[in-house]
């Protein structure tokens, strides 16, 4: 008898159940309706994608150059103690041993 894959079980669909409103401009409401079209994509569908590119691009740091290699040599480089945790760290082996 040949063995059968199951698919993975697939996350929990979300149902939409919230709505959003707009105003925008009609050259705005032109380009969505083109991106709809272009895509197959509702409206909304749209909104959540862009937003979420948007976010990913946020929470992610790119450098280049200059900014890049001072980024670089500040994790390289071994940062020397505060003093409070160096009276900290003295205070602890007196008291402790």
């Amino acid at each position: 008898m040949p063995s059968v894959k199951k698919k993975p079980p697939s996350p929990k669909r979300e149902y939409k159940s919230e709505r959003l409103e707009l105003r925008v401009a009609p050259s705005a409401k032109r380009v969505i309706r083109q991106a709809m079209s272009v895509t197959g994509l509702a409206a909304g569908d749209l909104a959540y994608e862009g937003a979420r590119r948007l976010l990913d691009e946020h929470q992610r740091m790119v450098l280049a150059g200059a900014d890049r290699d001072a980024f670089l040599a500040a994790l390289d480089g071994e940062p020397n103690p505060a003093p409070r945790l160096v009276e900290a760290l003295k205070r602890h082996r007196r008291l402790l041993g």
